[in-house]
């Protein structure tokens, strides 16, 4: 299946798992991948520019991988927040099962691996993690980020790495331009032809604007 349709809730092509090497969380492990996911035979440039660049995440609350695949993301924040309850969020149902195969085979306990309604509406996240399905068209990325960032919790921040050359700078401009007073966006980095741009959600309207250098 062309790599395109990974984000087909249900995959057409056959189920064929594969194993491969890859560093999570500074050590080398293995996962199990398979075709009709986003990047099945190895950690995509963008979401190593993502993990590359971002803080440490919080040590508790809940955490949001946002378009998870089979689990790069999510198994590092699982990893690295063993406290914490990590939420490896997308619409491919052959991704997640494939996140819960991981995360079973690495013995992580704090992992849930959801379709998107499947997230209770009182949870709220003190970080979000996400490569995002630039793919699905701005409508649909755009409807995406208006669903979960608000659920981002006041003082936290959520990390999203876009390709520059499939609309970076447009999306960053939109979120300047379309979400209310409380959020503030920035770039926080460039690296690979990828930008990694940071929302903060601020804990009061009136709290300064911190700018991070770019290269």
């Amino acid at each position: 299946m062309a790599n395109e349709h990974y984000f087909s809730s249900t995959p057409g092509s056959e189920l064929k798992p594969r194993t491969i090497r890859v560093t999570l969380a500074g050590a080398d492990r293995e996962v199990v991948t398979a075709g009709g996911v986003f990047s099945p035979d190895r950690i995509d440039t963008g979401t190593q520019v993502l993990l590359a660049g971002v803080p440490s995440p919080p040590p508790g609350g809940n955490l949001l991988d946002l378009g998870c695949g089979w689990g790069p993301i999510a198994l590092t924040l699982a990893i690295e927040s063993p406290h914490a309850t990590v939420w490896a969020v997308d619409v491919n149902e052959r991704a997640l099962d494939l996140v819960r195969a991981n995360a079973e085979k690495m013995s992580i306990p704090n992992l849930n691996a959801v379709l998107p309604d499947d997230v209770p509406d009182d949870v709220t996240f003190t970080t979000i993690w996400s490569n995002p399905p630039i793919r699905v068209g701005k409508n649909e990325l755009h409807g995406l980020l208006q669903r979960w960032l608000p659920r981002l919790e006041r003082g936290s921040d959520a990390w999203l790495v876009v390709q520059r050359n499939l609309g970076s700078d447009s999306l960053h401009r939109w979120l300047q331009s379309s979400f209310p007073g409380d959020f503030s966006f920035v770039r926080a980095a460039t690296n690979k032809g990828y930008r990694l741009l940071r929302a903060r959600r601020r804990t009061g309207m009136t709290e300064p604007i911190d700018i991070i250098p770019v290269d």
